[in-house]
């Protein structure tokens, strides 16, 4: 009975560790890289309104802890604050101040973008989700 629970309890560890190492590791490294918007949740106006010449990127830079990117119009960088999948986007960043005539767009990506505390990746590496709370704010497609 002992070498059977013993086994078991084994098997499960083999399975746990395995699990947890593949998605701490398999999603930082997936961070790195081009993202470029393809959803946005909130506004009611759809998104190719919002965006309808360029849309936003955000760039990570995980050996500089930071991030850089565009949100259609003017760009903007930051100081990357990941810890497992929470990730920040609270600390100032620097924005640049062109004249944009795409309307809300840009707004509407900085504010939504402040609110994010988590993400995820999928399995495929192609497809990064910003979420609040356990609601999915943002989509990002690997570039």
């Amino acid at each position: 009975m002992r070498k059977i629970i013993l086994s078991l309890t084994v098997i499960c560890l083999a399975f746990i560790s395995c699990n947890s190492v593949k998605t701490i590791t398999g999603k930082k490294a997936s961070l790195e890289g081009t993202w470029e918007l393809n959803y946005v949740t909130g506004p009611r106006i759809a998104f190719n309104g919002l965006y309808p010449n360029k849309k936003p990127t955000i760039i990570f830079d995980l050996k500089e802890n930071r991030f850089s990117g565009n949100t259609s119009c003017n760009n903007y960088t930051g100081k990357l604050t990941v810890n497992g999948n929470t990730i920040s986007f609270k600390e100032p960043m620097a924005v640049t101040r062109m004249m944009c005539l795409d309307g809300q767009g840009e707004s509407v990506y900085l504010s939504t973008l402040e609110k994010i505390d988590s993400y995820s990746i999928s399995e495929d590496g192609k497809t990064l989700n910003f979420i609040m709370g356990d609601i999915a704010m943002m989509r990002f497609e690997k570039k």
